[in-house]
Order: structure tokens, then C-alpha cells, then sequence
């Protein structure tokens, strides 16, 4: 899976205009990530009223949002994109929407820790046939120069997801219940999935994709075995490299993002009906800017230098720190959201282009696979111990600082935004020494 080997990206190649068929796969596939992302982040957004019930501690509740999930979530993305590479990709995604739906509507239904838990991991089990094979279907809806765009609007999903998820899930729960929210959302994703299936065709693999020069047209490569594409990817130092810098990334993305309601309003004073509003315009146009401008900036710079896919994101999140710092440290709700709007962006400006990166870099049969093997790395670290590590911390400073553990659990994750941007920045050395010696 070395450069040489890849198809043709060159943004100079002619292409056709994507048509209408295009756009409308693409805006349900957003659609459904929307859901996805519901999905996944109620536990977060109702995370009081689930404690208040079920009585769950900080650490069982990052294990839940984290590892429970995360462990199902990533590995089973691996022999799900196998099979969709395989497959119809579409039917697969249909399949998995309607799996992950109705476990979210058994989380309303659980009575106990164990049952939420079983729930909750069967929601990561679907959720592993969501994202990679949509990464596949956009690829060959959309040709190169116009990809990073184009997936840059899909990741509106998951900031669009967060914010209707906050306004949704705390107004049901102040409202009616949280049990409610869940049940809600799961049969409104069971309708989705059937929307799919009918209404996205599966495009064929590799047909916008300009062949290496010198290769002849008419010949077809054998299909990409599974440990093939496995062991390239990992060999990739490009790939492997994105795959570890986000993995540092989505340790603090979704460390914060799993308690941040929690921090709002057990520290700083917002109540259920003030998150439901304010917190959830904030996650939703603040996320939104990040992953669309970042998409656009990709489109534009990395015609200039593929460097721009590591360096992008580092400078987002060198920009986040300090709002960051202050986010946590603000007494008021008021004022921390104030901090907040910019680490809502600047935390986001990686997977725009990490995906981009994924796609164009390895052969169209194994971009849903490739693009399994990308989530595997960053959410199995990411998702899985980010809110894990969270609220193990929470709970080893509640003892002695009952008041503020979640803000001095936060202070931790500032250390994690210099890793991630230590590990763009070995990236970008990778991605000059592959340009270079590609020329």
C-alpha cells in the first residue's frame, strides 16, 4: 500500500460533476451519521438523570460511554468492512443503522447497570457497519479534488448529532424522562435504516478513480485479501502514523466530550433546560465550522504540500489549548461556554483530513476496510479510554476535592493535546520523506 501503488489522485484529472444522485446519498448518509452520533452521545448528555436513578459512578459511567463501547465498536469494524469491501456496502449500513436503533431503544428499557451496559455494547456492535463503508460509498460518489469536501460535509454528523442530541435528549428528559430520549431516537433510526436500503444505490467501486500512468485500463487487479490489506495498512507509515495522532486526539475529544454536560452542570450551575439551548447551539455550529473548514482547507492546501494532512490539525489543536484551560477553569456555565466555542472547532479539524488521507491513499476494494483499521486504532484508544481515564480520575480526586473533582480530571487532559500534536508532527516528517521520494 506504498504511494506508488495507490490510485491516481492528481486534482488536475478531469472528472465529471457530481449529480444529484451524489448529493442525495450523501445528505442521508449525513443523516444517518447524525444518528450515529445521537446514538452514541445520550449516555453523555443524560448522564445526571441515569446516575440519579441507577445510582452509577463517574468511573461506570466513562466505562460505558468508553471501553464497554469502544471494544465492541472497533474490533467488529474490522470484519464488518472486510465483508462490505466484499459486498453491498449499502445493505450492510442499512443493516447495521437498524441493529445499533433498536439496542439505543433497549438502553431506554434497562433497569440496571448490567442491562445498560449489555445495551450499550450492542449499540457499538452495530454501530461498527456505520461509518467505514459510508467513507467507501462517498469515495465513489465524489472524484479526487472534490473528496475532502464532500466528507467534510459527512463529518457534519457527528457535531449536528451532538447538538440535536443535547437539544433533544435533555428537553425529553426534563420533560417527560430520560428513558424516553433513548427510545425515541432508536425507533426514529429503525425508519432510517429502511430509507436507506430503498432510497441509496451502491455506486460502483473505483469509478471515479484516475488509473496510474502506464496501467492499462482494461486490466482489473485481484480483490485486496483481508490480512493484505491489514498488513499494508499497518506498513503505511503515513497511515499508521494518522491512525496513532488521532488516536491522541480522540483521547481528548471524547474525554471531553462524554463529561462535558456532566462538568456544566454538577460544577458550574447549568441546569437540564439551559444545556438543551445553549450548550447545544454551541456543539453544533462550533463542531460544524471545524470539520467543514478543515475539509475545505485539505481541498486547498494539500494540492500544494500532503504535508497540510498533518499539519492542519496540529495547529488546531496548539490553538485550543489555552480556551481549553480556560473552558475548565471558568467558576460560571456563562462564561466557560464563552472559553468553550474554540476548542469546539479547533478539536475537530483532524478527521476531516485523517479520512481524506485514508481514502485516497489506499485502492478503492479496500477503502472500507482501511478506513475500519483507521477507527480501530484512534477510537479503540480514543473512545476507549478517553472517558475512562476521565472518570477514573474524577473519582480518585472526589475524596479530597468533592466539589470540583470533574474540573481537576479535566486539568488532565492538557498534557494529551501536546502528545497529539508531538505525534502531526511526526506524521508530517513521514509524508515529506514519502512525497520525496515519490518525485
Amino acid at each position: 500500500m506504498q504511494a506508488s501503488s495507490s490510485v491516481s489522485t492528481s486534482p488536475a484529472a478531469p472528472y465529471a460533476r457530481p449529480g444529484a444522485r451524489a448529493w442525495t446519498a450523501l445528505a442521508i448518509l449525513c443523516f444517518v451519521y447524525v444518528l450515529n452520533f445521537l446514538d452514541r452521545q445520550l449516555l453523555s448528555i443524560l448522564a445526571k438523570p441515569i446516575q440519579d436513578e441507577l445510582g452509577v459512578t463517574d468511573t461506570q459511567l466513562g466505562l460505558l460511554g468508553g471501553l464497554y463501547f469502544a471494544a465492541f465498536y472497533c474490533i467488529l469494524a474490522i470484519p464488518v468492512g472486510w465483508l462490505a469491501d466484499r459486498t453491498n456496502r449499502v445493505r450492510v449500513l442499512s443493516l447495521a443503522c437498524g441493529l445499533w436503533s433498536a439496542a439505543t431503544a433497549a438502553c431506554g428499557l434497562a433497569q440496571t447497570y448490567p442491562q445498560l451496559a449489555i445495551a450499550r455494547m450492542t449499540v457499538g456492535v452495530g454501530e461498527a457497519g456505520g461509518v467505514p463503508p459510508s467513507y467507501a460509498i462517498i469515495s465513489d460518489y465524489f472524484p479526487p479534488g472534490m473528496r475532502g469536501t464532500a466528507l467534510g460535509l459527512y463529518n457534519f454528523g457527528p457535531p449536528i448529532g451532538q447538538a440535536l442530541g443535547v437539544a433533544f435528549g435533555a428537553a425529553v428528559a426534563a420533560s417527560f424522562s430520560w428513558r424516553s430520549a433513548f427510545i425515541t431516537i432508536g425507533i426514529i433510526g429503525v425508519f432510517t435504516a429502511l430509507i436507506v436500503w430503498l432510497f441509496v444505490k451502491e455506486p460502483k467501486r473505483g469509478g471515479l478513480d484516475v488509473a496510474p500512468a502506464g496501467a492499462d485500463a482494461a486490466a482489473k487487479p485481484a480483490p485486496a485479501g483481508f490480512w493484505k490489506t491489514v498488513a499494508d495498512f499497518f506498513a503505511n507509515p503515513v497511515l499508521l502514523r494518522m491512525s496513532v495522532a488521532c488516536a491522541a486526539t480522540q483521547f481528548v475529544t471524547y474525554g471531553i466530550l462524554n463529561f462535558t454536560v456532566l462538568l456544566l452542570m454538577r460544577e458550574k450551575g447549568m441546569t437540564l433546560e439551559q444545556v438543551a439551548i445553549y450548550y447545544a447551539l454551541l456543539i453544533g455550529f462550533g463542531t460544524v465550522a471545524g470539520m467543514f473548514a478543515s475539509g475545505r482547507l485539505i481541498d486547498h492546501f494539500a494540492r500544494r504540500s500532503k504535508q497540510a494532512y498533518a499539519w492542519i490539525p496540529a495547529i488546531g489543536l496548539i490553538l485550543a489549548v489555552p480556551f481549553f484551560i480556560g473552558f475548565v477553569w471558568a467558576p460560571r456555565w456563562e462564561l466557560a461556554l464563552l472559553f468553550l466555542i474554540l476548542p469546539t472547532a479547533f478539536n475537530y479539524f483532524y478527521l476531516s483530513p485523517a479520512v481524506t488521507l485514508v481514502q485516497e491513499e489506499v485502492r478503492p476494494d479496500q477503502r472500507v476496510l482501511s478506513g475500519a483499521l483507521l477507527l480501530l486504532v484512534m477510537n479503540l484508544v480514543g473512545l476507549g479510554f478517553g472517558p475512562t481515564f476521565v472518570g477514573l480520575m474524577s473519582d480518585y480526586f472526589r475524596p479530597t476535592n468533592p466539589e470540583n473533582s470533574l474540573q481537576l480530571a479535566f486539568y488532565c487532559l492538557v498534557p494529551f493535546y501536546i502528545v497529539a500534536v508531538l505525534f502531526f508532527a511526526w506524521l508530517a516528517r513521514a509524508i515529506k520523506r514519502q512525497t520525496g521520494a515519490s518525485t
